[in-house]
C-alpha cells in the first residue's frame, strides 16, 4: 500500500489586506498635493500633517478614502495616517457611514476668561438660533484672544467681543473681517538696526561665548512656562555631536495666554532675528518654527516675513520652516511639539534623553520660546544690566503678562518682573470693573495654580509662588472676583485638562476625567481629590497630567469659606 503524502497548496490573497484605494481619490490628491512619483520629497514623514491640512482646507473635512489614498502617496500604514488625523482637533475625518459635516463651523471659546465672558449663554443661543443643517456650532479650546473676551471662529475667520446678532451676520453674509496686522516690514526694521546682531555673529565680531555671557548676566530664562536659563539651553545642546536643530515653539495653548501671538504680530523681524541667531548658537541645519492653528492672521505674516529675509538674501531658501499646529495643547510640551513636527500624534516622549540630546530626527534639539528669543536683539543692544534692572521687589527683568478676566484693560502688559498682582491690576489693568472685587487669580494659566485675594500682594515671577500652590508659568494672569462661581472654574479647568490629555499615560488620562466627575458632584471629597491630586502628579508622564490637579488644591487650601458661601460643601 502506497501512502501518499499530500502538501498544502499556500494560498495567496489576490490584494493587499483592508479597503480598495479608489484611483480617483488619489488622482485627486496628487492633483492638490503635487505628484509624488517625481517628486519622492512629497513623501517624507514629517510632511503628514501639512498634507493633512492641505486636504482639511481644500475640503472642509477629511474622508476615509481621501486618508486612504494619502496613506499610499506617502507609503505609510493606514494605521499612521489615521491616527495621527484623529489626535488633532482642528481635522474633521468622517468615516463611510457618517454624512458629511456642515459647510460652516462655528466654534465658541469656552476657555475660562471667555466662560467669564458669558461664552456658555453664548453658544447655546448660537445652538437655538442657526439651522444645524447648514452649521454647526461646537466648543473650541483657548483661541489666544482672551482680552476680546468672547471669541467665536466661523471657519477659520475670528469674531472678537462676540455676540450672537454678530456672528449670525458673519454667517448670513459670508462677510468676514481679516485680521489686520500692522507689522515692521524688514526695511523698517533693518533701517532701525534691525539684523546688525545676526550679521555680527555671522562675520565673528560675536562670539557664542560673549553672547550667552550677555544672556546670563540678563538673566534671560525661558518664557513658555519652565523659566529654564536660556543661556544652558544653549550651552547643553552644543555640547552634543551634530547635525543639530533649532526650534521655536509658538504653540502657546495654556488658557489665558497670548502674549507670543502679539510679539509676532508687532514684530515679526525682531521674533526672527533672535531665532536666527539662536539656530546660529548652535549651528543648527535648520530653524522650524511651529505656529498654533489658531493664528491664521500669522501664518501669511510670517511666510512674508520669512520671503523677505529669503529674498534679500539674509537667510538661505527653505533654512526656515514654517509649520502649522493642528489643535492639541499638549504639543506646548517640547517633546510632543518635536513628535508633531515630525507628523505624528504629539504625544510626550519618556525622558531622558531630554530633546536637547535627542530631539527632532533624533538630533540635538535647541528649543525656545517666541518671546525669549525676541528678547535678545534688544538684550544685546541695550545691555544686560538694563534687562536685570528692570525688577521689582529684589526680582530682575521684564515679564509680559498676559492679563484677563475681571479688569478694566485686558491685554498684553510689559512690567517689571516681580510685580504683585495688586499693582499690575491697578497700574496697568485699569483696575477691577465696577461692582467686582477681587476674589482670587490664576498667575500662570489653567496650570498654574489658583491663588486666593489674601495673596495678590506676592511678587509675580519664576521661584516665588511655589511655596504657595502656584507658579508663573507663561504669566498668564486671569483675574476671578466674587461675582464669580468657583465650582464652575473648577470644572472648567478640569474639563479643559480631560478633553486636551493625550491619554498615553493612565495616570493623566483617567485621573483628569474622574477628577471633573468628583468636581460635578454637589458635595466634594477633599481627601478624594487630594489623593487622586497625588497620584496624577506623581504618576504622569508630562506636566499636564502633573499640573492639572493644581486649581483644585488651590480651591481646597484656600477658598473652603467661599466655597461654602456658594452652598458647595467640602467634607474631609
Amino acid at each position: 500500500m502506497t501512502v501518499e503524502t499530500l502538501t498544502p497548496k499556500r494560498r495567496f490573497r489576490g490584494k493587499a489586506r483592508g479597503r480598495d484605494l479608489a484611483p480617483v481619490a488619489l488622482a485627486a490628491l496628487r492633483a492638490l498635493l503635487g505628484d509624488e512619483r517625481s517628486h519622492p520629497e512629497l513623501r517624507r514623514r514629517d510632511l503628514l500633517i501639512e498634507h493633512l491640512h492641505a486636504i482639511q482646507d481644500a475640503r472642509g473635512h477629511l474622508a476615509l478614502a481621501e486618508l486612504r489614498a494619502l496613506a499610499a502617496y506617502m507609503n505609510l500604514p493606514m494605521a499612521a495616517v489615521y491616527e495621527t488625523a484623529t489626535f488633532y482637533a482642528h481635522f474633521d475625518v468622517v468615516h463611510d457611514d457618517q454624512a458629511l459635516p456642515p459647510e460652516v463651523t462655528v466654534r465658541v471659546c469656552d476657555s475660562l476668561s471667555c466662560q467669564l465672558a458669558g461664552a456658555e449663554a453664548l453658544k447655546a443661543e448660537l445652538t437655538a438660533g442657526v439651522d444645524p443643517e447648514a452649521v454647526r456650532v461646537v466648543r473650541g479650546p483657548c483661541m489666544g484672544r482672551c482680552e476680546t473676551a468672547p471669541v467665536v471662529e466661523v471657519g477659520h475667520h475670528h469674531v472678537l467681543y462676540a455676540t450672537a446678532e454678530g456672528v449670525k451676520a458673519v454667517i448670513d453674509t459670508g462677510h468676514y473681517h481679516p485680521e489686520a496686522i500692522l507689522w515692521q516690514r524688514l526695511a523698517d526694521y533693518r533701517a532701525a538696526g534691525g539684523y546688525g546682531l545676526l550679521a555680527d555673529c555671522h562675520a565673528g565680531r560675536i562670539t557664542v561665548e560673549t553672547l550667552m555671557q550677555t544672556l546670563e548676566a540678563a538673566n534671560l530664562r525661558g518664557l513658555g512656562g519652565a523659566g529654564f536659563p536660556t543661556f544652558k539651553k544653549w550651552y547643553f545642546v552644543r555640547q552634543e555631536t551634530g547635525p543639530r536643530y533649532c526650534a521655536i515653539n509658538a504653540d502657546e495653548g495654556e488658557p489665558g495666554t497670548f502674549k507670543d501671538r502679539v510679539y509676532l504680530e508687532r514684530s515679526p523681524h525682531r521674533f526672527l532675528e533672535g531665532a536666527l541667531v539662536s539656530a546660529w548658537a548652535v549651528e543648527a541645519e535648520a530653524l522650524y518654527i511651529y505656529l498654533r492653528d489658531e493664528y491664521p492672521g500669522l501664518h501669511r505674516v510670517l511666510r512674508e516675513a520669512i520671503g523677505e529675509l529669503e529674498t534679500a538674501g539674509l537667510v538661505a531658501p527653505d533654512y526656515i520652516i514654517l509649520r502649522r499646529g493642528a489643535g492639541a495643547y499638549i504639543c506646548g510640551e517640547e517633546s510632543a511639539m518635536i513628535e508633531s513636527l515630525e507628523g505624528k500624534p504629539g504625544k510626550p516622549r519618556h525622558r531622558p534623553p531630554y530633546v536637547a540630546q535627542r530631539g527632532l530626527f533624533d538630533c540635538p534639539t535647541l528649543v525656545n520660546n517666541v518671546e525669549t528669543v525676541a528678547w535678545i536683539p534688544l538684550i544685546w543692544e541695550k545691555g544686560a544690566d538694563w534687562f536685570a534692572g528692570q525688577g521689582r521687589h529684589g526680582r530682575k527683568g521684564l515679564r509680559s503678562f498676559s492679563l484677563s478676566g475681571r479688569v478694566k484693560r485686558p491685554g498684553v502688559h510689559l512690567a517689571p518682573a516681580g510685580i504683585t498682582l495688586n499693582e499690575l491690576i491697578e497700574e496697568y489693568g485699569g483696575g477691577m470693573p465696577e461692582g467686582h472685587r477681587l476674589a482670587g487669580y490664576l498667575p500662570g494659566g489653567a496650570s498654574g495654580g489658583l491663588l486666593p485675594a489674601s495673596k495678590a500682594d506676592i511678587p509675580l515671577d519664576f521661584d516665588t509662588l511655589q511655596e504657595h500652590g502656584g507658579f508663573i508659568g507663561s504669566a498668564a494672569v486671569i483675574v476671578l472676583s466674587d461675582q464669580d462661581d468657583l465650582r464652575d472654574v473648577a470644572t472648567n479647568l478640569l474639563a479643559f485638562f480631560a478633553d486636551e490629555s493625550c491619554g498615553q499615560c493612565t495616570p493623566c488620562r483617567v485621573g483628569t476625567e474622574k477628577m471633573l466627575s468628583l468636581l460635578e458632584r454637589d458635595e466634594w471629597q477633599s481627601d478624594e481629590l487630594e489623593r487622586l491630586s497625588q497620584v496624577m502628579m506623581d504618576a504622569s508622564i508630562c506636566g499636564l497630567g502633573q499640573a492639572a490637579p493644581n486649581p483644585v488644591l488651590g480651591l481646597l487650601k484656600d477658598f473652603r469659606g467661599e466655597l461654602a458661601a456658594q452652598n458647595l460643601i467640602v467634607k474631609g
